[in-house]
């Protein structure tokens, strides 16, 4: 490890918004452990930040999996360093309207979002606490204020800002910092499924919801990664509990 180089993990940093925030991260300079649930599909992003001149670790866990978090910390830990970073971004969708929506539906969305993240916070706190320094960043959404299709989607999101604020509070004394990010319409492949699940042409759809957005055109991963940035910086120790919407707009 780079003397003084701190370290991040970053889930479901194979595409999207994660790809995004860990280039971003290396690009602050930090090294980054990549997570995705299948190890090759980190692949991607690992090599644009070693190609840009970065540090990364391609890491394979499925982060409702206890056993799997908690060794992939331990291995980000030995090869990279003791992470100082945790966003947890890593989600997954499966939509339906309440009267169809499965037991697997509900469980594998809270699964991922809820359990995913309070199991990568409690392995990765005891490093940060140790360091006496830490940033823990949660991925909300929009959609926590309500969506149609997403009752078990929109309660994990909505989770996370409890939990976000639980966190904050408990794990401020030791210099650890946590924050959720709320994204709006962020164009990426999730959101391109949402609109092949409603049968809507994604570039219509694209197109709507730019009308409806204050500043008039949709998001894109690497706004999302800005304001993690931020969030994660050594400028933002003052900065905790907090949910920031970013949408383009006002949210409450």
């Amino acid at each position: 490890m780079s003397e003084g180089q701190r370290v991040a993990i970053v889930t479901g940093a194979a595409r999207g918004i994660g790809a995004a925030t860990a280039r971003r991260l290396a690009a602050d300079g930090l090294a980054v452990a990549v997570v995705d649930i299948e190890e090759s599909a980190t692949k991607e992003t690992v090599d644009a930040i070693a190609a840009a001149g970065g540090r990364a670790l391609g890491v394979g866990a499925d982060v409702s999996d206890r056993t799997q978090v908690e060794a992939a910390v331990q291995r980000v830990a030995a090869e990279l360093g003791a992470p100082a970073v945790l966003v947890n971004n890593a989600g997954v969708l499966r939509d339906n309207l309440l009267f169809k929506m499965t037991d697997a539906d509900w469980d594998t969305v809270m699964g991922v979002h809820l359990r995913g993240a309070f199991l990568f916070s409690q392995a990765a706190q005891k490093h940060m606490v140790e360091q006496k320094w830490g940033r823990i960043v949660n991925l909300s959404s929009t959609s926590a204020l309500g969506n149609r299709g997403q009752a078990n989607y929109a309660a994990a999101k909505a989770g996370l800002q409890g939990f976000t604020k639980t966190l904050a509070i408990e794990l401020g004394p030791y210099g650890v910092t946590v924050n959720a990010v709320a994204p709006g319409f962020i164009v990426t492949d999730m959101t391109a499924a949402t609109a092949a699940r409603m049968k809507v042409d994604f570039e219509a759809l694209q197109k709507h919801a730019e009308s409806e957005i204050a500043v008039r055109r949709v998001g894109r991963p690497e706004d999302i990664a800005h304001t993690i940035s931020f969030l994660a910086s050594e400028g933002a120790s003052f900065v905790s509990g907090q949910v920031i919407y970013v949408a383009g707009g006002p949210k409450s």
